[in-house]
């Protein structure tokens, strides 16, 4: 018998959390609660979970902060729950290492929806292809889930070797954003065009020797993104960096 998943979820609004908590129990969750952004840390720290939902408004310490905390050592997937519907807060959730968000109010359907689509992505599947891709500089085993950059490991979280393994597996080939999103996100996912803004951003930094120029990812406006190997001629229509 499979072990249960734990969540930790974090959330000062007690009515909230016990609701959110009953209905991932009922669905074969194991949760660990918390009502503050230092308790969670403290849970975090001792239980190692396999999923945070974290609300952006706690006291003693904010999701976001805790987010940022958990992610100097961690790639655990992370969902933030924000009363705060402005795209800027939304992008800051993601720069800051967040897989997900939702707004508040939200229904349950929608939360379990996320939470599947956030576990599945980052548990992944075993992939078929051996091989090492090599590109230049660049080298990425798609089974192993491991990228060389110059010969230097590179730390990618899980979403991030996902969405970089869609583009180097169609290598050459524009991904359109709903593509990518439904792909590396789940089925549910189309419109969440800012996710891949703060994803690919955060790839260029970590494998472009220039992210404002880059040489692999590439985006073709209005469109979605390419990954172009050093050897391949790039596409005539103009390419972009946002």
């Amino acid at each position: 018998m499979l072990k249960a998943k734990r969540i930790l979820l974090a959330e000062d609004e007690g009515a909230l959390r016990d609701f959110v908590s009953r209905n991932l129990r009922a669905r074969g969750f194991e949760v660990l609660e918390a009502s503050n952004g230092l308790e969670a840390l403290a849970i975090w720290e001792r239980e190692e979970p396999h999923l945070l939902i974290l609300d952006i408004m706690m006291p003693r310490m904010d999701g976001l902060a805790v987010c940022q905390r958990v992610r100097e050592h961690s790639a655990v997937p992370i969902i933030v729950l924000t009363a705060l519907d402005a795209e800027y807060d939304k992008v800051t959730a993601l720069d800051l290492g967040a897989d997900d968000y939702l707004t508040k109010p939200f229904g349950v359907e929608e939360l379990l929806a996320r939470v599947r689509a956030v576990l599945r992505r980052t548990q992944g599947d075993a992939q078929t292809n051996k091989d090492v891709k090599k590109f230049g500089e660049l080298e990425v085993d798609l089974s192993g889930h491991s990228v060389w950059l110059r010969g230097e490991v590179v730390r990618l979280s899980p979403t991030e070797f996902d969405l970089l393994g869609q583009l180097i597996s169609n290598v050459g080939k524009v991904l359109t954003h709903r593509t990518l999103l439904q792909r590396v996100w789940g089925p549910e996912y189309g419109g969440e065009a800012e996710y891949l803004r703060v994803y690919i951003n955060r790839l260029r930094h970590k494998l472009e020797t220039d992210p404002a120029k880059p040489r692999y990812l590439i985006t073709e406006p209005g469109v979605g993104y390419r990954f172009v190997a050093p050897e391949i001629e790039r596409p005539r229509w103009r390419s972009g960096t946002d």
